[in-house]
């Protein structure tokens, strides 16, 4: 089977692994299985991830973490006619992402630093053909006033992800979707989001490894993003209740909403799957 698995809340919750998860996903590797992550962060890029996974015993492959930025990325390249300039509101991760299928990238913060004169804003950004939205900690009047001034005079308009929030061991905290919310009010324009609860970030992670997405399983721990993008990618679905999820938050959704099959902990994962193989 083809495994899209979710991270944080998933494979791990904060600094600490899901128990359990990363052991069974490596049984799952061994017995055939295709385990690609699928993640709404657009902050990282997809190196990052290695070594974390390798720490806590999860299977790890760059070739197989597909995060919001690389979808956009993967998207962007794919798209005829051909997008060549691009500015990104968002991180260095997002950035490399972009600049790994050889787009030309114009970072919003290092365009919104050199300029004075609103009328020169499109023209000292590069002209781009398409803008990207992620989520940008550095995020300020000027980046918005860049990229907005961009959609408004044709530029494509994609957001990694929307998000409102997400959450942190202090709290929830604005997520992409809050600054895409902030771009789309600017410019005008309603962006193509890629991450969850769309499909296309599970289109690319499929075409990623090669493989149909009809016989994938997403796993995961939301019913705002993974279990949605299953449905809209017409594919069957494992709710894990280790994230930020509870069986209350099911049974407050009709059935048509549902998952596939819900797993309380790893241990019910691992007979979920049995079943969904067999």
């Amino acid at each position: 089977m083809l495994l899209l698995v979710d991270l944080d809340g998933t494979v791990w919750r904060g600094r600490a692994a899901v128990p359990g998860v990363p052991e069974l996903l490596t049984e799952r590797a061994a017995a055939g299985d295709v385990v690609v992550y699928v993640t709404n962060n657009s902050t990282r890029h997809r190196a990052d991830y290695m070594p974390r996974l390798a720490a806590i015993g999860a299977p790890a492959d760059i070739s197989r973490i597909v995060t919001s930025a690389r979808a956009t990325a993967v998207h962007l390249a794919s798209l005829e006619p051909r997008v060549d300039r691009v500015l990104a509101v968002g991180t260095p991760g997002l950035v490399a992402e972009l600049r790994e299928v050889g787009l030309t990238v114009f970072p919003a913060g290092e365009v919104a630093d050199t300029i004075t004169d609103g009328a020169l804003r499109v023209a000292a950004a590069g002209d781009p053909q398409a803008v990207v939205v992620g989520l940008d900690r550095g995020f300020d009047y000027g980046r918005l006033a860049v990229a907005s001034a961009c959609i408004r005079a044709g530029a494509l308009f994609l957001a990694t992800n929307r998000d409102p929030v997400f959450p942190t061991e202090y709290g929830f905290v604005p997520g992409a979707g809050s600054i895409v919310a902030a771009v789309e009010v600017a410019s005008g324009v309603a962006p193509v989001s890629i991450g969850k609860p769309g499909p296309l970030l599970l289109e690319v992670a499929a075409d990623a490894v090669g493989l149909p997405l009809d016989g994938a399983v997403v796993i995961g721990d939301s019913l705002q993003t993974d279990i949605p993008a299953a449905h809209a990618a017409g594919v069957a679905s494992v709710l894990l209740l280790t994230g930020v999820t509870t069986v209350e938050h099911l049974d407050e959704l009709p059935a048509s909403q549902h998952p596939t099959a819900v797993a309380r902990d790893a241990a019910e994962l691992r007979a979920v799957l049995a079943r969904l193989a067999g």
